[in-house]
Order: C-alpha cells, then structure tokens, then sequence
C-alpha cells in the first residue's frame, strides 16, 4: 500500500443533481435535463412505436435559468436525468454596484454570491422596491450547482 495523503477537491456530500426517471412518466410543467442543462417540459407528444422498436417521446423544454427553448427525443422505456430543483426564499438586505445581492439567510448568515437576475422585468422590480425602502423576499431556484432569483414578494415596508 501506499504512504501517501490522498487529497480530495470535493466539497459536496456526494449527493446526485439529478436522479433518473422513466421518460415515459415525465409530464408537462416536470423537469428534464437535456443538453446538461436543467429545464421546464412545456409539452410532451408520444410517437408509437414502430415496427421493431420503441415507442419515442418527444420532449419540448424552457432551461429554467436562461429561457432557451431545447427539445429532445427518448425511447419512453429509457431513463432520462431529472434535476433536483429546490425553491428557498431569502429576504434581500443590499445591492451592491457590480450587480451582486445581499441575502438573508434562515439562519441568520448572508448569502453574497448571487448577481441579480437578468430579466429586466424582473430587476426593475427589485432595484425600484429596493429604492423605495420596502422589505423584500427574493425566491431563489437552484439545480445542478446554479442558483438564480425566479420570484419577488413584497412583505411590507421596513
């Protein structure tokens, strides 16, 4: 055997960003990986199957951080990655000037590595209720390691 230190770069707790589900059971407003990038189904259409082979389903998805517009075609006996997306809500302290938020955490710790978001809808809501003095939640949504602001609430002024 060997003496030397094995050093490992990881951080994480080995858990999967995504986890396989059959692409026959995967239906509209689900999520789907295709690309490598996590995204939204917007419809779903199920060819039959032919004379030798599978019956295909025929994926059409929004990515879920930048709007794009991807499809793909799975045998629906096939396994297909699923992200994991997770919603956690943060209540918003500061912007700073080069486009980064500053969060509140549950715990009590900030959160300040999140640019803020690229829909311009969006980021005037936020930069005007942030100017205005008022207490705003931001819902950030991550999957496969990228975490994005997706919603506003406004819980009242400060």
């Amino acid at each position: 055997m060997s003496d030397e230190e094995h050093h490992f770069e990881s951080t994480d707790a080995g858990a999967s960003k995504t986890y396989p589900q059959q692409a026959g059971t995967i239906r509209k407003n689900g999520y789907i990986v295709i690309k490598a990038r996590p995204c939204k189904v917007v419809e779903v259409s199920t060819s039959k199957t032919g004379k030798h082979g599978h019956a295909k389903c025929h994926f059409v998805a929004i990515d879920i951080f930048n709007g794009k517009k991807l499809e793909d075609i799975v045998p629906s006996s096939h396994n297909c990655d699923v992200p994991h997306v997770t919603r956690t809500d943060y209540q918003l302290i500061d912007i700073s000037e080069d486009g980064f938020v500053s969060l509140l955490t549950e715990n009590g710790s900030t959160k300040d590595d999140l640019r803020l978001p690229t829909d311009e809808a969006l980021l005037t809501q936020i930069k005007d209720g942030f100017g205005e003095g008022k207490d705003l939640v931001v819902t950030v949504m991550s999957a496969m390691g990228e975490e994005q602001i997706c919603t506003l609430k406004d819980i009242g002024p400060k």
